[in-house]
């Protein structure tokens, strides 16, 4: 029978409808310690990944002198980095669409998103030194402060905060695509993405557009592990909360390299 499934999260990847099987309750069940497990082999994936990324670039990184900044060869990265979103985007879409591949393709979304964010925090780290560390710790930080919140009870997932946070995160995307639309006509958006205080402002809203979907993404795999979903919908939730970490990681690495502009 189908479960009794939550509000829509925010989180695209995460959707409600996923978790509907009707032959739930007689085969094997999802469980949060699980969910959580396949969120670390997913991160490891991801670490392992970026990290060989994260070396190729700088193999070719010069340091900085009396006349010239510090800078690497773009072309040892970007292969990697390019190569990295598209896996991603093809990956992710499988497995929101195809739930039941998770346990592949899950695994191999964040072994693609991996390189992309080596090359990608290679890039800032080269220009902005130490930013990469500041970025994860407050990634980690942000992260462990709203599971906090949430297990306390002090933010509660309540059908109103689905709605809002869907909403604004709905906003952001349409943002994104608009933003690259205008770009590939060269209009200039340094306003929004450049050094300003509007950039600012931009960046510091979609972090905690992020962070709030980490709450609905919480909640989205404590409920449905406790309705008993599919075992593989441990794959598929800690998928979904990979997307949300690694998008909160680049919101905060772009923000802070705003403000060392």
């Amino acid at each position: 029978m189908p479960l009794n499934l939550p509000q829509k999260t925010g989180n695209p990847a995460l959707r409600a409808k996923a978790f509907q099987n009707p032959g739930v309750i007689t085969g094997e069940r999802m469980t949060l310690n699980g969910t959580i497990g396949k969120s670390l082999i997913m991160l490891v994936l991801l670490m392992i990944t970026a990290a060989w990324c994260w070396s190729q670039a700088f193999a070719s990184y010069v340091p900085a002198t009396a006349t010239t900044p510090a800078a690497f060869d773009m072309a040892a990265v970007m292969p990697y980095v390019i190569g990295g979103v598209i896996g991603g985007l093809v990956f992710g879409l499988s497995t929101a669409f195809k739930p039941t591949w998770a346990m592949i393709t899950a695994p191999l979304y964040a072994i693609s998103e991996g390189f992309a964010v080596g090359g990608i925090s290679a890039i800032f780290n080269a220009q902005y030194p130490g930013i990469v560390i500041q970025a994860v710790a407050l990634t980690l930080a942000v992260a462990l402060g709203m599971l906090i919140l949430y297990r306390t009870g002090i933010i509660k997932a309540t059908p109103w905060l689905y709605k809002m946070v869907g909403a604004a995160t709905f906003g952001v995307l349409i943002f994104y695509a608009l933003t690259w639309l205008v770009g590939m006509f060269h209009v200039d958006t340094s306003m929004l993405f450049g050094h300003t205080g509007l950039s600012i402002g931009i960046s510091l809203f979609i972090v905690a557009i992020a962070a709030f979907n980490l709450i609905l993404d919480f909640d989205m795999i404590s409920k449905q592990a406790t309705a008993g979903a599919p075992r593989y919908m441990e794959w598929y939730g800690a998928f979904a909360l990979m997307v949300t970490l690694v998008w909160l990681y680049l919101e905060i690495l772009r923000l802070l390299g705003n403000t060392r502009r």
